[in-house]
């Protein structure tokens, strides 16, 4: 292609929102207006839809409400899948600007041509993608009225329908993943299965997002196409888009899905069909970040509280009726920061279940809610927790602290840490605990980690990256059982 400027015009300007510019600052005004409140800090990319505003404007607007108005972002990469053309890899927009009807959104065409430059058969600066396609366009009003400072796009369509591309093309995006930059990722859920069909699909596939798993992704949208719902042509238009993006925080302890609001078109009472809808949902990657001044600790409080919170779950889980719980009240602001946590729980000291999660993007007690219902019925190595166990089982509660990555193993402070292993897509992880359970050697500690956890053989922690935490443990008992617990 030759270096000469040529912007790109609007494609359904007039279609999916206003053309006169007046016009289309107070619709979009309105659905900020409407939005969901901002509920997430350190937000790193958004997912946002992408129909005609009447449709979708609000759910758009509460994803952008969630990015920081004053952000000072160098770049806005906007991902989206094309609907028009198939091809291998990806188009990045290098030829001009985007011309819009309030004026002109400016494109990074260095980053952009650098992109194709470095990653020859990945990324392609062939512009004929951009010039229907309205996936990027609509999101471009929302980002204007939103960020108050200046900023330059870098407009990406995908072409792609293989995962494994998406894979190559996040390992090529991810160096961008900072906090000078914002992901925008252009998509909607489902097409066409009617209103009640589209709520359960949409829950699904959201519920995969928010798990920062791309192989969780990838089978939950086979198993919603194995459902053979009624008219249901795709359960996410954009999922190569949100795949890549997937893939680009996939097992970092650092980020966190959060999803922030949900309709489909047949929730606009003048206009909405329910017998054929689309789904729509915002969701706000975040990134957890730590003040190493800052040391967590719990109270008293905290753990009696944590701990009422766990054991009036499992008995509303089993029994159906509230329970008694010391509540809150009185407690530190530790009960609600995000932490990690795990819930073990034993019958008479033989284990019964132990589940966690290592990222912290809920409040502690929530996440010791989510957990005492999954250590009872989720944990693949026990059948669920009966109801008449109930009376039987003892809650043990591990807090953990943020994750810290570490250099050198020697770090490493046995019966102290607990460790996270990453590499690519696998991971896995033990509890202080496991140490001093098992009177492991640190050679040993590493090697069962990275072997019967992660899966990456023996010695695969050389080669990956390792984490460690601390953890606050309490119990309803002291006792430790005789048993070891491999968790």
């Amino acid at each position: 292609m030759e270096n000469i400027s040529t912007d790109r015009k609007p494609a359904v300007a007039g279609q999916f929102y206003p053309v006169n510019a007046e016009m289309l600052q107070e619709e979009v005004g309105s659905y900020f207006r409407a939005a969901v409140e901002k509920k997430h800090d350190h937000v790193r990319a958004i997912i946002s839809p992408h129909a005609g505003y009447i449709f979708s404007g609000k759910v758009a607007a509460s994803a952008y409400r969630q990015v920081d108005e004053n952000a000072r972002y160098k770049l806005v990469f906007i991902l989206a899948s094309s609907h028009h053309f198939h091809f291998d890899g990806a188009s990045v927009y290098c030829d001009g600007d985007y011309l819009m009807p309030y004026g002109t959104e400016t494109v990074d065409r260095e980053v952009a041509r650098s992109l194709v430059k470095s990653h020859p058969g990945l990324f392609t600066d062939d512009p004929l993608p951009h010039m229907k396609e309205h996936s990027i366009e609509v999101q471009l009003p929302f980002l204007h009225y939103r960020l108050r400072n200046r900023y330059a796009i870098v407009p990406i369509i995908l072409g792609t329908s293989d995962s494994e591309t998406c894979h190559r093309l996040a390992q090529a995006l991810k160096p961008f993943l900072t906090k000078g930059n914002l992901f925008v990722v252009s998509t909607d859920f489902s097409h066409y299965p009617d209103y009640h069909s589209a709520t359960s699909v949409d829950a699904a596939t959201e519920q995969a997002i928010l798990q920062n798993d791309p192989q969780k992704l990838l089978d939950t949208l086979s198993e919603n196409k194995q459902k053979q719902i009624g008219n249901l042509l795709t359960s996410l238009c954009g999922w190569t888009s949100v795949l890549t993006l997937l893939y680009m925080t996939g097992n970092d302890p650092r980020y966190a899905y959060h999803g922030v609001e949900y309709r489909n078109s047949g929730d606009e009472k003048m206009y909405g069909d329910h017998h054929q809808v689309v789904g729509y949902w915002s969701i706000a990657l975040t990134e957890n970040i730590v003040s190493a001044k800052k040391e967590f600790s719990l109270t008293e409080c905290d753990k009696a509280a944590l701990l009422g919170e766990a054991r009036s779950t499992l008995e509303k889980l089993f029994t159906g009726k509230e329970s008694s719980s010391p509540g809150t009240s009185g407690c530190s602001d530790a009960v609600n920061a995000p932490c990690g946590a795990f819930v073990t729980l034993h019958n008479r000291g033989k284990l019964r279940g132990c589940i966690g999660m290592v990222s912290a993007h809920d409040p502690l007690v929530k996440t010791v809610h989510d957990m005492a219902i999954s250590a009872a019925k989720s944990d693949y190595r026990f059948s669920p927790v009966t109801a008449e166990e109930l009376d039987q089982i003892d809650i043990e509660i591990s807090v953990l602290s943020p994750l810290k990555k570490i250099k050198d193993v020697s770090e490493i402070e046995l019966r102290k840490h607990g460790i996270y292993i990453v590499q690519g897509r696998s991971s896995g992880i033990f509890l202080p605990q496991v140490a001093e359970e098992t009177g492991w050697d640190l050679e040993n500690y590493l090697g069962h980690c990275a072997r019967d956890k992660a899966g990456i053989g023996w010695d695969g922690w050389k080669q990956a990256t390792v984490y460690t935490f601390t953890a606050t443990v309490f119990g309803e008992k002291e006792h430790r059982p005789d048993s070891t617990r491999h968790r």
